[in-house]
C-alpha cells in the first residue's frame, strides 16, 4: 500500500566560497569526470525514476515510509523525550517504541525483528538496550567510540535461537532516527551496488567501525557524483543504492 507523501525540509544551501575557491572549484570539477560505474548508476536509476529524487513513484516506493519511520521517531523518541524516558527508567517503553516503529518499516528481516524481540524481552536486556542506543545517537563521545560501544552493547544482549548482531540491526536504528547521519546497511545488496559501481567494499559479518567509516565514505562519494540530482539524505542515498544492487530493479 502507498505511503502518503509527507513534505521533507529543504536541502540546506552550501556557504559561499571566496570566487578563488570557487573558480579552483570548478577547475576541478571539471577535470573530474564521473567513472563508468558512475554514469551506469545514474541511468540505472534514472530509468527507474525519471523524476530523480522528486519522482513521485521514488516516493511512494522507496522514501516515504522511510521518511514517515523518522517522523515517528522524532514524535515518540526525539532527544528531550529520550532522555526523559531514561530518566523515568523506562527501558522497556523505549524498546516497545523503538520495535514500533521499525516493524511499520521493510527494513529488517524477520528473523532479526524476532531475534531483537526476544533480546529485550527481559528487563536487563530492555535496559542496555535503550541505554546504548542513546548514548550512540546523543552520547558526547566522538562518533568512532559511540558505534564501536553500541556494536559492543549489541553483542552482549541476550541470544535465544538467532543472533542480534548483523548489520542491518545495528545500523537500522540510527538511519531512522538521524537519516542526516547514518546509512542503513543491507550487505549483500549494498556490496552489490559498489562492485556495480567499481568499488569493493571491504566486509567482515561482525559489525565495526573501520568498516562503517569505509561505507559512509563511499556513500559520500557518491552523494557527490550525483550532487546535481539534489539528494536530501541517507534515505535518498540508501535508495539509489538499493536500485543498483537488488533484484527489484532489473538492468
Amino acid at each position: 500500500m502507498a505511503q502518503p507523501r509527507l513534505k521533507d525540509p529543504a536541502s540546506p544551501r552550501p556557504l559561499s566560497a571566496p570566487p578563488r575557491a570557487r573558480a579552483k572549484a570548478g577547475a576541478s570539477q571539471q577535470r573530474a569526470a564521473p567513472s563508468r560505474g558512475a554514469l551506469r548508476a545514474r541511468k540505472k536509476f534514472l530509468k527507474a525514476f525519471p523524476g530523480g529524487f522528486r519522482d513521485q513513484t521514488y516516493l511512494d516506493w522507496e522514501r516515504d515510509y522511510k521518511w514517515n519511520a523518522h517522523r515517528q521517531w522524532q514524535e515518540v523518541l526525539g532527544e528531550a523525550a529520550f532522555a526523559d524516558f531514561i530518566r523515568q527508567k523506562r527501558f522497556q517503553d523505549i524498546a516497545a517504541a523503538a520495535i514500533r516503529i521499525e516493524s511499520r518499516t521493510n527494513l529488517l528481516f524477520s528473523f532479526e525483528k524476532m531475534a531483537l524481540r526476544d533480546a529485550v524481552r527481559s528487563p536487563p536486556g530492555a535496559k542496555a538496550f535503550a541505554t546504548a542506543l542513546f548514548d550512540f545517537l546523543h552520547g558526547s563521545e566522538p562518533m568512532d567510540v559511540r558505534f564501536t560501544r553500541w556494536v559492543e552493547a549489541i553483542a552482549r544482549l541476550p541470544r535465544r535461537q538467532t543472533r542480534v548482531l548483523t548489520w542491518p540491526l545495528v545500523t537500522v536504528f540510527g538511519f531512522i532516527a538521524q537519516p542526516n547521519t547514518h546509512f542503513f546497511l543491507k550487505p549483500t545488496v549494498t556490496r552489490e551496488a559498489a562492485r556495480r559501481y567499481g568499488v569493493e567494499l571491504p566486509y567482515a559479518s561482525r559489525p565495526s567501525w573501520p568498516l562503517y567509516k569505509d561505507l559512509l565514505d563511499f556513500v559520500r562519494t557518491v552523494r557527490s557524483d550525483i550532487s546535481d540530482l539534489r539528494p536530501r539524505d541517507m534515505i535518498d542515498m540508501q535508495s539509489y543504492l538499493w536500485v543498483q544492487g537488488s533484484d527489484e530493479y532489473p538492468d
